[in-house]
């Protein structure tokens, strides 16, 4: 199965909320009453405010310019705007110019983070990079197993403590066996957090202070796991996030189970943060890297 297909097969409910309310609009001439019934379709799939008043301006100005001459040519029109919008801030994993290149994955519970970091794992290891985990979510002893079983199962190396452990303490131990390892990449677990609990967002700081002590620059990457089932939820959890831990990208989990998955659009628009992986299903080999070409043509298609 090619990557579009993939897209197209994990769109699917996405795609129906869309279509269903947005390909009845694309017929008929092109007016100022066919512009607003095309804006308020955006808005009922959670592409969201901003990015919705920004592609309905940029159509009534091709409108007012005549080169758009009917409801049909909006479609491809929209699906190009899209694209260049959501390709604008780039979706490529940053490598550090001398390895280990360093990934702290945050999120709140619930949002699918120990099955994302399996993915990623996978997807890198795959890739012929050697990783290793570090086992930061201490506070639940049920993660550190469930991180352990997906290392076993992927081949690769582990780093943790008993539950209960500083957090802090396991992403040093974690950051210098990554170094003395040669790994090519550090990926560390942290306890799946409330945004409201402001001690655990303290903590999370914490944590990127002590690897950064031991790998200059770490972490070089800031993965945000969000729960594409929640909508526009997951935009306000990116906000909150945002401003403790300085979130360089997101992982979103869930996308095939979801109809919500134009929130994508949103947290690319609003917040200029990328998405960067996208999970597709319960298997570690269910993730994408995200392609904005592909994304919007399996909305529109």
């Amino acid at each position: 199965m090619g990557l579009l297909d993939r897209f197209k097969k994990a769109l699917k409910k996405t795609r129906e909320a869309v279509t269903g309310s947005l390909f009845s609009v694309f017929r008929g001439s092109l007016d100022e009453d066919k512009i607003e019934e095309i804006e308020d379709a955006l808005l009922s799939s959670d592409v969201g405010v901003k990015t919705t008043e920004a592609l309905i301006e940029a159509l009534r100005t091709a409108w007012k310019r005549r080169e758009l001459k009917d409801a049909a040519e909006a479609r491809p029109f929209l699906m190009k705007q899209l694209q260049q919008r959501l390709a604008s801030v780039g979706s490529e994993l940053r490598w550090a110019a001398e390895k280990p290149t360093v990934i702290l994955v945050v999120g709140v519970n619930g949002s699918g983070k120990t099955t994302s970091i399996a993915k990623l794992t996978q997807h890198l290891h795959d890739q012929g990079k050697k990783v290793v985990l570090g086992a930061g979510d201490t506070f639940r002893a049920a993660a550190v197993e469930q991180l352990s079983i997906w290392s076993k199962r992927i081949g690769v190396e582990i780093v943790k403590q008993a539950q209960g452990a500083d957090p802090a303490a396991v992403a040093y131990d974690a950051a210098d066996a990554a170094v003395s390892r040669n790994a090519d990449v550090l990926i560390i677990d942290t306890a799946g957090r409330l945004h409201t609990q402001e001690n655990l967002m303290r903590e999370l700081e914490k944590i990127r202070r002590v690897i950064g002590k031991r790998i200059p620059g770490a972490p070089h990457e800031t993965l945000l796991v969000l729960d594409a089932t929640t909508g526009q939820n997951a935009l306000q959890q990116a906000r909150l996030f945002h401003q403790s831990a300085p979130v360089s990208g997101i992982f979103l989990s869930k996308l095939d189970g979801t109809a919500r998955g134009g929130v994508v659009l949103s947290i690319q628009d609003e917040m200029d943060l990328p998405v960067k992986f996208i999970g597709l299903g319960e298997q570690p080999t269910d993730i994408e890297p995200f392609d904005a070409a592909s994304f919007v043509e399996a909305l529109f298609s």
